[in-house]
């Protein structure tokens, strides 16, 4: 079994054991503002992003609301998204059901698996927290998003910051509360990271099937942008990110915890 295989069965089982209600109200939340469920330094790249009419994707859209909630505030024709996991996909669907969006669709794929049909399709594509570390190979992954955007179509990256990857977080053997200042890890590890207890935003510990990550350093993430012909015309960084779960004992100390990078593909 492949490391996407293995991810794919350790998310849906995830879902199964997923805190009670978790998703069912993100129809009504969908109704808070623009882009109610994306976080604020995404929203306010869209602000400056015309999409109206545009087709739009998400790759790895968990849930679907994200999706949802860009397709709602920009005035897109359409939008599509991608997610391994068919239980989570599922959720979407009854999302976008509840809210009355019939100009979404979502699609059960491994993201590398996405088929031709939707190549050259989309204006704009995007990722939010915590998608692109599924994948070991960037260059697979940016080689399928250059061929789903159309020419000229823009890719917005919204992670964590690799720098993050550098940092012991509580639970860690190695976390110091006292020594906040000090790095536990390489930034350059290779290593893919293994973990067996849940997925902490939507379950409780438990002894779960292996979640498998993979650290990449930004200029990992530059360079397999460029060699698929995606040019980045901006990059921000910050020392707070939307997950105070992962981040918030490094919030606002002047360390980078996430970014938002923006592309063009010419």
């Amino acid at each position: 079994m492949s490391y996407i295989e293995a991810n794919k069965a350790a998310w849906e089982e995830a879902f199964d054991n997923r805190f009670p209600n978790w998703g069912d109200d993100d129809h009504e939340r969908l109704k808070d503002g623009r882009f109610a469920l994306l976080n604020e330094a995404v929203r306010r790249e869209l602000e400056a992003i015309d999409l109206n009419g545009k087709t739009v994707a998400q790759f790895c859209c968990n849930n679907g609301g994200e999706l949802l909630s860009l397709v709602l505030g920009s005035g897109a024709s359409h939008g599509v998204g991608f997610d391994i996991a068919e239980n989570i996909i599922g959720q979407a669907r009854e999302t976008a059901v509840k809210t009355g969006i019939e100009n979404c669709d979502f699609a059960a794929y491994n993201i590398l698996d996405i088929p031709e049909g939707y190549h050259s399709r989309f204006d704009f594509i995007f990722f939010t927290i915590g998608a692109i570390i599924w994948f070991e190979d960037l260059r697979l992954l940016f080689e399928k998003t250059a061929k789903c955007l159309k020419t000229g179509g823009l890719l917005l990256i919204n992670d964590f910051h690799p720098v993050m990857n550098m940092l012991a977080l509580p639970g860690d053997d190695c976390f110091d509360q006292s020594r906040l200042d000090r790095f536990a890890y390489s930034y350059f590890t290779r290593e893919p990271w293994v973990t067996n207890d849940g997925m902490g935003y939507m379950t409780d510990k438990y002894e779960s099937k292996p979640f498998t990550s993979y650290s990449h350093t930004m200029s990992a993430i530059v360079n397999a942008l460029s060699e698929h012909r995606i040019k980045t015309i901006k990059l921000n960084e910050y020392d707070s990110s939307d997950d105070d779960g992962l981040t918030g004992v490094y919030k606002n100390k002047g360390i980078p915890l996430s970014f938002v990078l923006i592309a063009e593909k010419s």
